[in-house]
């Protein structure tokens, strides 16, 4: 991962004008090549710096999570296989909201598209779903566009302190409403 980063670093150097569209291009490529989008969002502060890397930044990530929503019109039984994970790990109840998956993308180690998979369950619509996915993307934009190169100097302690502290946000921000069906809260005796 080191030379692929190295390579497309030098790449958006010397692009000159294209050089955004390059920084855009690789945020629409950026799964294919496995790079965390807290990587891309931290080059993006250091070659542009905090103002137009953080433009950059949500307009490459809101196409990325554009993409994700076609994907899913086109890939439906796919998405129910990752909705039924989802389900298994998190909970069949559970909803997040726009905030608390805005919190969530903060956290470098939670997958991007999971978390877009999120707001497609309460999305109602296409217009639902862009304007959750945009609200959603600009936390992780400014926050790892602007503190790109700092962060970097940051030290194992500070870091899992940084990611503790946000913890109690999320259980603050979480849904408030409980759904359960009938047979769950009536159980019939099978025999």
């Amino acid at each position: 991962m080191e030379y692929v980063s190295t390579y497309l670093m030098a790449i958006i150097e010397t692009g000159g004008l294209l050089a955004p569209l390059l920084f855009i291009g690789i945020h629409l490529l950026r799964p294919l090549f496995f790079l965390p989008v807290v990587f891309i969002c931290i080059s993006g502060g250091l070659l542009f710096g905090t103002v137009a890397g953080t433009l950059y930044s949500i307009i490459g990530i809101t196409l990325s999570s554009l993409i994700f929503y076609r994907m899913a019109q086109w890939m439906p039984k796919t998405v129910d296989k990752l909705v039924r994970m989802k389900q298994k790990m998190v909970g069949s109840h559970s909803k997040l909201t726009t905030s608390q998956v805005a919190l969530l993308r903060l956290i470098p180690f939670i997958h991007f598209h999971l978390l877009s998979l999120c707001i497609l369950e309460v999305a109602t619509d296409f217009r639902g779903y862009l304007k959750a996915s945009f609200v959603s993307n600009i936390p992780i934009a400014v926050v790892y566009t602007s503190v790109g190169k700092t962060m970097s100097t940051f030290s194992p302690l500070i870091t899992v302190c940084l990611l503790i502290s946000l913890l109690p946000c999320i259980y603050l921000l979480r849904r408030k409403e409980i759904t359960m069906k009938w047979e769950d809260f009536f159980q019939t005796k099978t025999s």
